[in-house]
């Protein structure tokens, strides 16, 4: 079997370090400790450590970039776990938006914008976006006009349900409007 050349732009995949250094990974003279059951204040980081090991926990660099480094006496995998746990709330609670689309031809018929206004106002109701564009296909782009009468009755109709995020845009052959609902009182 022929070996394989070497290849110049081969990476080995980077390990993603420890955001926080702990015990002997800590290279500053002084620390400030702060934590529970711990005499605070600035110590050198080898009594620092000797206190972290009497009690069986870790020395934790939290505050990197102050001077002396801010440092912790906890039990380093529990600290690690209630970070995680942390990051879960807070990407629980973020708002996660739903945008709905409704695409329209410049000469839709009322019974069929009827018909899509019903399901935008459901959308809206159910707190989403709705993303209205109506479709020029060919030579229609020559209808503009309609466009903008039909997303304008459009926005008319779901007055009470959304407001317009910004003007009606012509984007390539798609005039867009995008609804935003209405805060619940």
């Amino acid at each position: 079997m022929a070996q394989q050349p070497f290849n110049r732009n081969f990476r080995k995949p980077v390990q993603k370090e420890d955001e926080h250094r702990i015990n002997q990974r800590i290279r500053v003279p002084q620390v400030r400790l702060v934590g529970d059951n711990v005499e605070q204040g600035i110590f050198d980081t080898a009594q620092a450590l000797a206190m972290a090991q009497a009690q069986s926990l870790d020395l934790v660099e939290i505050v990197p970039t102050a001077n002396p480094p801010v440092c912790r006496v906890i039990d380093y995998s529990k600290f690690k776990y209630d970070q995680k746990k942390k990051q879960k709330e807070i990407k629980a609670k973020a708002a996660k938006t739903v945008i709905k689309e409704i695409r329209f031809g410049p000469q839709t018929d009322d019974h069929d914008f009827d018909f899509k206004l019903k399901h935008a106002i459901g959308f809206l109701k159910e707190n989403a976006k709705v993303k209205a564009y109506v479709h020029f296909v060919g030579r229609q782009i020559v209808f503009k006009d309609q466009g903008v009468e039909l997303l304008k009755r459009f926005i008319a109709g779901l007055e009470e349900y959304g407001k317009p995020e910004g003007e009606l845009k012509l984007e390539g052959k798609r005039m867009i409007v995008f609804l935003a609902p209405k805060p619940k009182k």
